[in-house]
């Protein structure tokens, strides 16, 4: 009797799963969604690729742009830097985010930057006086790039609050990132991605400027396809592994996109910060759905939705211009829209 019953309720379980297969909803058409945006009136968004469990369901190229386009996805490239980070770390090269700047970057000791913890460095939470929509600003990316030796420049920005205490967004702080995974790996940022993070990604094609000083800029300047900022997105999406190879370890992709500091007060695209990642939660279908993301100037993206298995890269051009990431923002809230139509999100 008891075999009979274990028998009757897998029966059971088998008709229940084959009742939900046959009323699910077909998969959207997202490439016809995509569409939409042939008829954007700014000539400057580039591609728009979009993977579901890993599986590319939608691609799109616009303004004569192509599948092979190097694309500078500026300050997403914050994200990357976060990954650098976290990989050296995992490989023992950086002892813990609560170690100070100085540990690895000798030279930074008795300036304002040398005691920060690289946990307050990596959430803009340093408190330099830096802040990139402030021209006036001492620390202000524009003058940093300006500067003839810029790590002399950042060594002379001066505190304005104690560190941990206030969300402060601002490319030095990242800068500075970048030049810790170099003294920390014992070479330059863009080797190090380039041996442990695009090599084994199957990255082939990409580019990670440096400044006068020749270091990589954490700050972003790196320059990729569309296919492989999402490619990165799926990685981040499957805690650190991509085809069965572990690339950052899981511990790190968690911290990483944590909701650390609450910033939709000043942020109307994002709710939370974590180490150079964004996090938001948005409505779509009545359901509520959790997006981390890499965000860069003029709509660059990267969407990991992991509520909805899905990856969304964006590459645009509008530098400067409010509409790109409003732009990139609509073309995430209507995917969302036709995946939970479909029944292909959980709520989370």
């Amino acid at each position: 009797m008891r075999g009979v019953k274990a028998l009757s309720r897998a029966t059971c379980a088998i008709i229940a799963l084959l009742a939900v297969s046959a009323s699910a909803s077909p998969p959207p058409d997202l490439n016809a969604l995509l569409a939409r945006w042939d008829r954007d009136e700014h000539p400057d968004l580039r591609g728009v690729v979009v993977l579901h469990y890993g599986k590319r369901v939608a691609e799109r190229y616009y303004n004569g742009a192509a599948a092979g386009e190097l694309h500078d996805i500026r300050s997403a490239g914050k994200s990357v830097t976060a990954l650098m980070v976290g990989i050296a770390i995992d490989r023992r090269a950086i002892r813990s985010v609560g170690d100070p700047v100085s540990r690895y970057w000798p030279e930074a000791a008795g300036s304002a930057i040398g005691p920060v913890a690289l946990r307050d460095l990596l959430s803009m939470r340093s408190g330099l006086a830096a802040f990139d929509d402030d021209p006036a600003s001492p620390g202000n990316e524009d003058r940093m790039d300006e500067a003839a030796d810029p790590l002399a420049f950042v060594r002379g920005v001066p505190s304005e609050t104690r560190p941990g205490t206030r969300y402060r967004y601002n490319s030095a702080t990242s800068y500075v990132a970048g030049v810790v995974v170099t003294k920390a790996t014992g070479q330059t940022m863009a080797d190090f991605a380039r041996q442990r993070l695009f090599a084994p990604l199957g990255i082939t094609r990409w580019r990670w400027d440096s400044d006068a000083a020749g270091v990589t800029k954490g700050q972003g300047n790196l320059w990729l396809t569309t296919q492989d900022l999402a490619r990165i997105g799926e990685m981040v999406r499957n805690k650190g592994q991509l085809g069965g190879r572990r690339i950052v370890s899981a511990n790190w992709i968690s911290a990483m996109t944590a909701p650390l500091v609450s910033i939709a007060d000043s942020d109307p695209y994002a709710d939370h910060y974590g180490y150079f990642w964004y996090r938001k939660t948005h409505q779509a279908g009545g359901v509520a759905v959790t997006v981390s993301f890499a965000s860069g100037n003029g709509g660059n993206k990267i969407y990991v939705v992991p509520a909805c298995d899905l990856v969304v890269g964006i590459t645009s051009s509008a530098y400067g211009r409010g509409y790109g990431q409003r732009r990139s923002e609509a073309m995430l809230k209507a995917i969302l829209d036709a995946e939970v139509g479909a029944g292909r999100c959980r709520a989370g």
